[in-house]
């Protein structure tokens, strides 16, 4: 007889039976769910609904199904459906009847709100050490190269100079807008709905309080039908998610990028990189290409749980049983992603020589010739039309900017002196950027010390 059985004549069927049964995923929930009935037990004896001797009994057993559990010796039964029947199966076999009461003043609605609360809590808080992991290393690779000039792309042209330190530290403030993401999420996921019921509470004397405060909750959901109803936490842990694998999934690509003969800016580690079955001399990106490959898996999660939950009327219903594979697979895709992009950082090497040879061509002072002349009083577009005629020029002949003569620029503007030789040095360009936030190492300093600031927070 199924534990909720009582009102049926006929067994499930058996494709049914699988189709509806969801132990093949939630059983990952087991720990949430034992921690979960251990509070609630306990409160229910405070609250004199079962006696202290059960309430031990109970706890006990559920103690030693948790360590089973954890051995390996449990084998999880489709016939008991979910995570939640399982362990009261368990618990009932074990104890006999004393076992039934645990389920007093509970429904799995409220119950399974709870596992993936818990969850949630406690994925988020290993995804944002991992997360402070990756800044950590971001940080110290910026401060091993502050000088390392290398060119700053838009439209994958090159645009002006920057330092490889300034590069790093973008990817930093990323992810620490993600890490603060995170914890946004949780703080709203940390409510405790047990007492909610299946929809409308119970009539027996549940101290809710109690309970959020055993399972270090923040507080309890204020309204029951909203308890067992809302998955925005699951919603917001799955968008923090896709935005992470977004950042990395940028970052994944300039290392392909500059992993590529073309640009020659890195070398991957061999620990994180693979050969061609076919060709020898092969040594491809893949840790790169799959976290970018990846990241299309946990928008789809994202979208999954969106499209599943816009059309659904209060309470609970089955449909929400399909948020759990989406969660769990975000959740196994970024952490793994995350340990994979974070040791592939660790052990990647930079090549300052290729970068600076970049940077010396395509004409990255252009910009700083046309300011030039603005601080000698031209307006901004006809410095901006001079300069233009005099990189068109120099592109002609094969030249850079700097390789122009004094005569050549002069025809442009009598207002350019030898002075401007100084000012168009890579170093020089890169030297004056020092406005706060800026490529300059004297300002990335000040960006360095920002962001062990904000890691600190």
């Amino acid at each position: 007889m199924k534990l909720w059985g009582g009102r049926f004549e006929k067994d499930t069927d058996r494709e049914m039976r699988d189709f509806h049964a969801s132990i093949h995923f939630d059983w990952r929930l087991y720990e949430e769910d034992i921690r979960g009935s251990i509070a609630h037990v306990t409160m229910l004896a405070r609250q004199g609904i079962i006696t202290n001797e059960e309430k031990e009994k109970i706890v006990g057993a559920l103690t030693e199904i948790l360590e089973e559990i954890k051995a390996g010796k449990v084998d999880f039964s489709p016939e008991a459906e979910d995570i939640h029947l399982n362990i009261e199966t368990l618990l009932i076999k074990k104890i006999g009847d004393v076992g039934k009461k645990v389920h007093t003043g509970r429904s799995r609605n409220d119950q399974v709100a709870l596992d993936t609360r818990l969850y949630v809590k406690k994925e988020g808080t290993a995804i944002i050490a991992l997360i402070k992991e990756l800044q950590e290393t971001l940080i110290n690779l910026a401060e091993g190269h502050l000088n390392t000039i290398m060119p700053g792309y838009t439209h994958l042209q090159r645009a002006q100079p920057v330092t490889l330190a300034h590069h790093l530290l973008a990817y930093f403030w990323m992810f620490d807008r993600d890490r603060s993401r995170f914890y946004d999420c949780l703080k709203r996921a940390d409510r405790s709905p047990l007492g909610a019921g299946a929809l409308a509470g119970t009539t027996l004397p549940l101290d809710r309080e109690f309970v959020s405060e055993l399972l270090g909750f923040n507080g309890v959901c204020e309204n029951s039908l909203d308890a067992v109803s809302d998955r925005d936490y699951i919603l917001e842990f799955l968008f923090a998610a896709a935005t992470t694998m977004m950042h990395l999934s940028r970052f994944s690509e300039e290392i392909v990028l500059w992993n590529s003969k073309e640009f020659s800016f890195v070398e991957i580690d061999d620990r994180y990189a693979t050969g061609s079955s076919m060709m020898p001399q092969k040594k491809n990106p893949d840790a790169a290409e799959l976290i970018r490959g990846k990241t299309g898996r946990v928008y789809g999660n994202l979208m999954a749980v969106l499209t599943m939950m816009k059309g659904l009327p209060l309470a609970y219903n089955k449909d929400m049983q399909e948020d759990k594979e989406p969660l769990f697979d975000t959740v196994d895709t970024l952490k793994g992603s995350l340990r994979v992009f974070t040791g592939m950082l660790k052990t990647i090497k930079f090549n300052q020589g290729a970068m600076y040879k970049a940077a010396l061509k395509g004409f990255l002072n252009a910009t700083d010739l046309a300011e030039y002349l603005v601080e000698k009083g031209v307006p901004f577009r006809e410095a901006h039309r001079i300069t233009g005629e005099l990189v068109l020029k120099a592109e002609k002949t094969g030249r850079e900017l700097l390789e122009l003569s004094l005569d050549e620029l002069k025809e442009m503007s009598p207002l350019i002196e030898e002075d401007i030789y100084e000012k168009l040095k890579i170093e020089n360009v890169l030297a004056k950027r020092e406005l706060l936030g800026g490529p300059a190492p004297q300002a990335v300093i000040e960006q360095l010390r920002q962001a062990r600031e904000a890691l600190a927070k």
